[in-house]
């Protein structure tokens, strides 16, 4: 009798631990992190905008296996020690996954924290190299840390092969002074090198700073024939006015970055004929991209998205870590990294289509055929060779 006793009690204390457990919540908790106020905020904003779109749609149509996602959201202003404090805060609320990172700086700070919790991390817009890197197998056993953005060696192979086609033998670097800065700096280096274009000169500028005539008078004195940019919108701003103040009409170059409404609207008619790099523009394309498009008006009431890159692929990112959350039918962060390494289903994406994007020693969904060259032209990112333009609308998959 006794015993019979002992074991209804235990069998009812192991129901309430199971229906108190994060795989039986009403919700499927995904954290999401970035920087929603600051000079950051244009990418962290929009990134969010197009995740929460994406969260929208999967609920609208029951889920994941029968349960709703809940976004986690917190404001890393882009802030090192703040961004490690919130993925530490995340993974101890036992969030299935997060998805976000937009500064390189702020993932070097939070990815130790996810890889020991044995969380899935989705890096939506940050392009540092090592954050998906780090862990790579021999390196660690497993690695948690996925990606859909470009990683900027990607960015700095572009750049130095547009240089190289124009002509242009001579080009000089000013780079923020931030990590994001720092691996720009190396990475274009590297890829100036290999494309036998010389670095005449790198300079750097701290963020915040409104006066760029110290760099750009380095710059011209060393016989640049072009200048690339590596920073975010509103100190590339001062570079391209601080260019046009000289009447040093030479090619502006730069990063993704200067996709950004902070510097297209802050540079006004010296950020015209800019060149950059872009997995992303908005324009009519693929009906996915046209899709969200229309969904991205309608639900947020306005055509203008700050980031528009950044939007893309966070919306594409939650997507893929829905479908990854399906396929593993558990909570369990392995099976969840398990999945994403071995997808089953293609997902046609606003960026590109999606087929089998990850593996087990490769964890960069995007790839070098995947981007275009893009130019700021009459307030917009538009093409800037009709070629990409007619190719917009094909179908482009990971290149191996």
């Amino acid at each position: 009798m006794r015993g019979s006793i002992y074991r209804w009690i235990f069998s009812a204390l192991m129901v309430m631990v199971v229906m108190t457990s994060p795989a039986h919540a009403q919700n499927i908790r995904i954290g999401l992190s970035g920087p929603f106020s600051g000079g950051s905020s244009p990418m962290g904003e929009s990134m969010r905008n197009g995740i929460r779109l994406a969260v929208q749609e999967i609920n609208a149509i029951g889920g994941i296996n029968g349960r709703t996602i809940e976004l986690i959201e917190r404001d890393d202003q882009a802030n090192n020690e703040l961004g490690a404090k919130i993925a530490t805060e995340l993974t101890r609320m036992k969030v299935a996954a997060t998805i976000g990172i937009v500064n390189t700086g702020v993932g070097l700070a939070s990815i130790d924290v996810y890889q020991q919790a044995r969380i899935p991390l989705m890096i939506a817009v940050s392009t540092g190299p090592v954050l998906t890197r780090r862990y790579v197998p021999p390196a660690s056993t497993v690695n948690f840390i996925f990606r859909v953005s470009p990683t900027l060696d990607l960015e700095a192979r572009m750049l130095a092969a547009d240089l190289k086609k124009r002509g242009i033998s001579k080009v000089a670097l000013l780079a923020d002074d931030t990590p994001y800065g720092d691996s720009g700096t190396n990475a274009f280096a590297d890829a100036a090198r290999q494309a036998a274009v010389e670095l005449v000169t790198t300079q750097r500028f701290k963020i915040g700073e409104t006066d760029m005539t110290r760099q750009l008078k380095s710059a011209r004195a060393a016989g640049a024939q072009a200048v690339v940019g590596w920073g975010i919108g509103p100190e590339l701003a001062q570079v391209a006015r601080g260019m046009m103040n000289m009447a040093w009409r030479v090619p502006f170059m730069g990063s993704w970055t200067l996709s950004m409404r902070s510097f297209i609207d802050a540079a006004g008619n010296a950020g015209e004929g800019a060149l950059l790099p872009q997995t992303f523009i908005q324009d009519a394309g693929s009906a996915a991209k046209n899709s969200f498009l229309l969904a991205y008006r309608r639900h947020f009431n306005t055509d203008l998205i700050p980031s528009p890159m950044s939007a893309a692929q966070g919306y594409d990112g939650m997507h893929l870590l829905a479908l990854a959350l399906r396929q593993a039918k558990t909570l369990d962060g392995d099976a969840i990294r398990k999945a994403l390494e071995h997808l089953d289903s293609r997902y046609q994406g606003v960026v590109t289509s999606y087929e089998k994007p990850f593996s087990p020693q490769d964890h960069e969904a995007i790839s070098a055929n995947m981007m275009v060259i893009a130019r700021v032209n009459a307030g917009r990112v538009d093409y800037a060779y009709r070629e990409d333009q007619q190719r917009s609308a094909l179908l482009k998959v990971k290149s191996k």
